[in-house]
């Protein structure tokens, strides 16, 4: 008998175990699946690493930094900034504080005006200049209303704020609270964008690592939960004296009768191998065109040298949704328009993989962060996490993870 059974081995149902490790308390972690990491997991195939879905872990994370070894996980980190395909060019729009040699471009470049390089510059003074509690207690709008109130102009938008937000948000309207939208430009302003050298799966397993291989069962699927009990499919019955629900949150839902079923955004990324990368550098490139299927791209192994065997390329792209087009008509579509960024080449990438993402990130509109931390403890013996529970990316999964364990350790230790 363990005194807690967590139900989910992701980046929170890992963290609240180290959290309960950490007290001394004995706990057992249950998966379903075969392997730790929930939607952070990375598969590595004929020298190729392929994270499933497009990923980023920001240095500036406080619970991430706070929690992981990025020493031990060799972080390479791209540009800060980025750039945008439009009209036929590629423009940069680099931090010129951290990119000083690209600063006349930036502030001369085509996408936007001068005033929405003011603009951006006193933004990111207040995203930074705030603390983090008065920042979030600001009145929440649609992110796309919070930019009309920054006076951006159109072209900012269109080229630039829209297709790096839709990448973060994975959504197309910018209906996304504001308090994600100033929270997520304060990590990116006050860290850098970086994949592990292993993938972004090296980092569930650097959190694994720490923990006994005996207190973790894979592929280990609940059936259903009741006070001092999880009971697996299998047939086995768990003992314990509290609960912590850490799966995604179909799963939730589907366990703990009343909870509230939060509405997900989907994506698909397609991976392409290929030679000489057309642009060269740890860049994403957006498309600020707002038409055609793709809304980014990256070739990740100019990140990271380990996403490909030696003498290939992986380019990374990500559209937006679930397309009802087969996976040989996607293909079709997303050559078609990056011919049109790179030229015929295009024609002898090799589509390596393509993963269909259907509750990729939580969706969080204006409203949705009323609460930016809402309580771990449901009843006196069941605690859920999940990156839903609070600001929705890796960090707050994370958290969430840490603060369902400290909900327990209040009974426990009690």
């Amino acid at each position: 008998m363990s005194d807690v059974v967590i139900i989910g081995a992701g980046l929170a149902g890992l963290c609240c175990a180290l959290r309960l490790q950490e007290a001394g308390v004995k706990y057992t972690v249950v998966e379903a699946s075969d392997g730790v990491g929930g939607r952070v997991r990375t598969d590595v195939v004929n020298g190729f690493q392929f994270d499933r879905g497009f990923q980023m872990l920001l240095s500036s994370y406080p619970e991430a930094a706070r929690v992981l070894d990025y020493a031990a996980l060799d972080l390479h980190f791209f540009d800060a900034g980025a750039v945008i395909y439009r009209d036929g060019e590629f423009i940069p729009l680099m931090d010129p504080w951290r990119h000083p040699s690209m600063a006349w471009r930036t502030l001369s470049g085509d996408c936007g005006t001068l005033m929405d390089r003011l603009r951006v510059m006193r933004l990111r003074r207040r995203v930074i200049g705030n603390d983090l509690a008065t920042l979030l207690a600001q009145p929440e709008v649609p992110a796309r209303d919070a930019l009309e109130r920054e006076g951006f102009s159109t072209d900012m938008v269109t080229s630039f704020f829209r297709p790096f937000l839709r990448g973060v948000f994975l959504e197309p309207d910018l209906t996304t609270s504001s308090r994600k939208f100033h929270w997520a430009m304060r990590m990116f302003t006050r860290g850098r964008a970086a994949l592990p050298a292993g993938g972004m799966g090296a980092i569930p397993a650097q959190l694994a690592a720490r923990l006994p291989k005996a207190r973790i069962l894979l592929n280990a699927p609940v059936r259903r939960i009741a006070p001092g009990c999880v009971s697996l499919e299998d047939g086995r019955d768990l003992l314990c004296g509290q609960i912590v629900v850490a799966t995604d949150a179909v799963t939730a839902v589907r366990l703990i009768d009343g909870l509230p079923a939060p509405a997900f955004h989907s994506a698909i990324n397609l991976y392409y191998s290929l030679g000489e990368p057309p642009i060269r550098g740890p860049v994403l490139l957006l498309n600020g065109e707002d038409r055609g299927p793709v809304n980014n791209l990256a070739f990740v192994s100019e990140v990271s040298p380990l996403y490909a065997p030696k003498g290939r390329s992986l380019a990374s792209v990500t559209v937006l949704g679930q397309s009802d087009l087969s996976d040989r008509l996607l293909d079709d579509a997303v050559r078609q328009q990056l011919v049109g960024w790179f030229g015929m080449r295009v024609g002898d990438w090799k589509l390596e993989r393509i993963y269909r993402i259907p509750l990729a990130v939580p969706s969080q509109p204006a409203g949705a962060l009323a609460d930016v931390k809402r309580s771990a403890r449901l009843q006196n013996w069941l605690s859920v996490a999940g990156d839903w529970r609070g600001i929705a990316s890796i960090n707050g999964a994370m958290e969430s993870g840490r603060l369902a364990a400290e909900a327990v350790l209040e009974r426990v230790l009690d």
